[in-house]
């Protein structure tokens, strides 16, 4: 299999460079760019077609934000992650609003990244759980409905950053019919995607929080 493609965006090279080694260290991860705002961003990825996007929220020039909002309308494949040393609800409700599917604070554990950056590649979305609950506040509508046990299941499973086709194969189902489960799940507890389906899974309990 050919590794996963990861753009570094952020103003700090000391830093870009030390998460190139982290990650150039595994070998189904490569690190094809690296740049410091987010007009760069959006020219590497128009030439290097990255699969993964680790950026910074602050930068000169074009914000993380920005950046993740235009990157996400030009390569709506693109799997975009925020790393930054900023915790703030709003740069996470934002970031999110854009199209991030994960927000990671820079000094997390050098396996954690690697971890999040196969998880976002294989569809799945990771938001840090103590802010989990506010944030789904401003994402989604409130009074959802409560799921059967199968849909809290396969939702579990889904947070977790499991594929359908993962999921069917470890509840032994066919993959049509754990998309119809997640359509009903969605349309029930009012979410867009993944990322929404994160927050809720933490807000319930359904992951561990951390």
């Amino acid at each position: 299999m050919e590794p996963i493609r990861v753009l570094l965006v952020d103003d700090q090279q000391l830093l870009r460079d030390g998460l190139a080694a982290i990650l150039a260290a595994e070998p189904d991860l490569a690190v094809v760019g690296s740049c410091g705002n987010g007009e760069e961003a959006l020219e590497a990825a128009r030439r290097m077609h990255p699969q993964v996007v680790l950026l910074d929220v602050r930068m000169p020039g074009m914000g993380g934000v920005e950046a993740a909002r235009l990157l996400k309308r030009e390569h709506p494949d693109t799997a975009v992650v925020i790393l930054t040393t900023f915790d703030d609800d709003a740069y996470v409700v934002e970031s999110l609003r854009a199209g991030a599917v994960a927000y990671l604070l820079k000094d997390l554990p050098a396996q954690e990244l690697v971890d999040a950056v196969r998880l976002v590649h294989r569809g799945g979305a990771l938001i840090p759980s103590a802010i989990a609950a506010k944030v789904l506040g401003e994402l989604r509508s409130p009074c959802p409905d409560p799921l059967t046990p199968r849909e809290r299941e396969i939702l579990s499973l889904l947070a977790r950053g499991l594929s359908n086709r993962e999921i069917a194969t470890q509840l032994f189902l066919s993959e049509g019919t754990v998309k119809n489960h997640i359509s009903r799940l969605y349309a029930k507890l009012h979410l867009r995607d993944r990322v929404q389906a994160v927050l809720y899974a933490v807000e319930q309990g359904l992951l561990p929080r951390g």
